[in-house]
Protein backbone atom coordinates (compact mmCIF):
# COMPACT_ATOMS: atom_id res chain seq x y z
CA UNK A 1 0.00 0.00 0.00
CA UNK A 2 1.75 3.41 -0.70
CA UNK A 3 1.53 6.26 1.43
CA UNK A 4 -1.50 8.61 1.44
CA UNK A 5 -1.12 11.39 -1.36
CA UNK A 6 -1.49 14.51 0.98
CA UNK A 7 -0.16 17.30 -1.37
CA UNK A 8 -2.68 16.78 -3.88
CA UNK A 9 -5.50 16.96 -1.17
CA UNK A 10 -4.12 19.94 0.57
CA UNK A 11 -4.14 21.90 -2.33
CA UNK A 12 -7.40 21.31 -3.39
CA UNK A 13 -8.48 22.57 -0.06
CA UNK A 14 -5.40 25.18 -0.31
CA UNK A 15 -7.64 26.51 -3.45
CA UNK A 16 -11.06 26.44 -2.39
CA UNK A 17 -10.00 28.15 1.18
CA UNK A 18 -8.02 30.38 -0.93
CA UNK A 19 -10.81 31.48 -2.99
CA UNK A 20 -13.40 31.71 -0.54
CA UNK A 21 -11.39 33.93 1.92
CA UNK A 22 -11.94 36.47 -0.63
CA UNK A 23 -15.55 37.11 -0.54
CA UNK A 24 -16.04 35.98 3.39
CA UNK A 25 -12.86 38.16 4.67
CA UNK A 26 -10.48 39.86 2.83
CA UNK A 27 -13.59 41.69 0.82
CA UNK A 28 -13.99 43.91 3.97
CA UNK A 29 -10.54 45.40 3.75
CA UNK A 30 -9.09 48.19 1.60
CA UNK A 31 -6.08 46.51 1.01
CA UNK A 32 -6.93 43.38 -0.37
CA UNK A 33 -10.06 44.32 -1.52
CA UNK A 34 -9.01 46.04 -4.34
CA UNK A 35 -5.99 43.62 -5.13
CA UNK A 36 -6.54 40.03 -3.73
CA UNK A 37 -2.83 39.95 -2.97
CA UNK A 38 -3.01 37.00 -0.18
CA UNK A 39 -5.56 34.88 -2.21
CA UNK A 40 -2.76 34.77 -4.84
CA UNK A 41 -0.70 33.56 -2.31
CA UNK A 42 -2.61 31.00 -1.29
CA UNK A 43 -3.51 30.03 -4.82
CA UNK A 44 -0.10 30.24 -5.79
CA UNK A 45 1.22 27.60 -2.61
CA UNK A 46 -1.87 25.29 -3.65
CA UNK A 47 -0.42 25.08 -7.12
CA UNK A 48 2.35 24.26 -6.08
CA UNK A 49 1.09 21.09 -3.95
CA UNK A 50 -1.50 20.21 -6.58
CA UNK A 51 1.89 20.23 -9.13
CA UNK A 52 3.89 18.10 -6.55
CA UNK A 53 0.46 15.65 -5.51
CA UNK A 54 0.19 15.33 -9.45
CA UNK A 55 3.73 14.19 -10.14
CA UNK A 56 3.87 11.73 -6.83
CA UNK A 57 0.02 10.21 -8.19
CA UNK A 58 1.63 8.81 -11.40
CA UNK A 59 5.15 7.71 -10.28
CA UNK A 60 5.34 3.87 -10.54
CA UNK A 61 3.24 1.35 -8.62
CA UNK A 62 -0.04 3.57 -8.05
CA UNK A 63 -2.98 2.45 -8.83
CA UNK A 64 -5.58 4.34 -11.73
CA UNK A 65 -8.00 5.35 -9.11
CA UNK A 66 -4.85 7.78 -7.38
CA UNK A 67 -4.50 9.20 -10.74
CA UNK A 68 -8.08 9.59 -11.95
CA UNK A 69 -8.93 11.40 -8.65
CA UNK A 70 -5.60 13.09 -8.83
CA UNK A 71 -6.46 14.25 -12.18
CA UNK A 72 -10.14 15.50 -11.42
CA UNK A 73 -9.14 17.54 -7.66
CA UNK A 74 -6.27 19.22 -10.32
CA UNK A 75 -8.87 19.88 -12.70
CA UNK A 76 -11.70 21.44 -10.20
CA UNK A 77 -8.44 23.26 -8.62
CA UNK A 78 -7.52 25.06 -12.16
CA UNK A 79 -10.70 25.59 -13.10
CA UNK A 80 -12.02 27.32 -9.45
CA UNK A 81 -8.63 29.46 -9.82
CA UNK A 82 -9.53 30.31 -13.23
CA UNK A 83 -12.61 31.06 -12.28
CA UNK A 84 -12.11 33.58 -9.96
CA UNK A 85 -8.89 35.23 -12.14
CA UNK A 86 -11.54 35.69 -14.67
CA UNK A 87 -14.23 37.14 -12.47
CA UNK A 88 -11.81 39.07 -10.79
CA UNK A 89 -9.58 40.36 -13.15
CA UNK A 90 -11.62 40.92 -16.26
CA UNK A 91 -15.56 40.38 -15.18
CA UNK A 92 -15.02 43.34 -12.56
CA UNK A 93 -13.55 45.71 -15.01
CA UNK A 94 -17.03 45.46 -17.36
CA UNK A 95 -18.52 46.97 -14.36
CA UNK A 96 -20.00 50.80 -16.17
CA UNK A 97 -18.89 53.55 -14.60
CA UNK A 98 -21.28 55.76 -12.47
CA UNK A 99 -20.67 58.97 -14.17
CA UNK A 100 -23.64 60.18 -12.87
CA UNK A 101 -22.81 59.65 -9.26
CA UNK A 102 -21.50 62.82 -7.09
CA UNK A 103 -17.63 63.07 -6.22
CA UNK A 104 -15.94 62.79 -2.77
CA UNK A 105 -16.39 66.68 -2.02
CA UNK A 106 -18.62 67.47 -4.65
CA UNK A 107 -22.15 69.17 -3.60
CA UNK A 108 -25.60 66.26 -4.18
CA UNK A 109 -27.92 66.92 -6.60
CA UNK A 110 -31.38 68.03 -5.05
CA UNK A 111 -33.86 65.16 -4.47
CA UNK A 112 -36.71 64.17 -2.28
CA UNK A 113 -36.98 61.09 -0.10
CA UNK A 114 -39.59 59.71 2.20
CA UNK A 115 -38.72 60.06 5.81
CA UNK A 116 -39.38 57.57 8.49
CA UNK A 117 -43.61 58.97 8.64
CA UNK A 118 -43.47 58.32 4.73
CA UNK A 119 -43.54 62.59 4.34
CA UNK A 120 -41.96 63.89 1.31
CA UNK A 121 -38.64 65.71 2.46
CA UNK A 122 -36.46 67.48 0.24
CA UNK A 123 -32.18 68.15 0.49
CA UNK A 124 -32.72 71.66 -0.04
CA UNK A 125 -35.51 72.09 2.66
CA UNK A 126 -33.14 70.57 5.06
CA UNK A 127 -29.73 72.62 4.11
CA UNK A 128 -32.41 75.39 4.35
CA UNK A 129 -34.50 75.04 7.37
CA UNK A 130 -33.17 76.38 10.77
CA UNK A 131 -32.58 74.26 13.54
CA UNK A 132 -32.36 75.84 16.73
CA UNK A 133 -32.61 79.20 15.20
CA UNK A 134 -28.92 78.22 13.27
CA UNK A 135 -29.09 77.21 9.68
CA UNK A 136 -27.82 73.19 9.17
CA UNK A 137 -24.41 72.87 7.78
CA UNK A 138 -25.03 69.87 5.86
CA UNK A 139 -26.84 66.93 6.15
CA UNK A 140 -26.24 63.07 6.87
CA UNK A 141 -27.95 60.74 4.17
CA UNK A 142 -27.93 56.75 4.91
CA UNK A 143 -28.28 54.39 2.77
CA UNK A 144 -29.57 50.92 4.48
CA UNK A 145 -29.66 48.33 2.51
CA UNK A 146 -31.76 46.31 4.75
CA UNK A 147 -35.61 46.47 5.31
CA UNK A 148 -37.80 47.15 8.17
Amino acid sequence: MKRFNWQIWAGFLLTFGGLLSFPLFFVRYPSTRDFPWPNLLLVALAIVLLVIGLKRAFQRGRSKIAKVMACVLTTLSVAAIGLFLWSFFILAKQLPPSRGAPLVGQKAPDFTLSDTSEKQVMLSELLSTPINGTKPKGVLLVFYRGYW
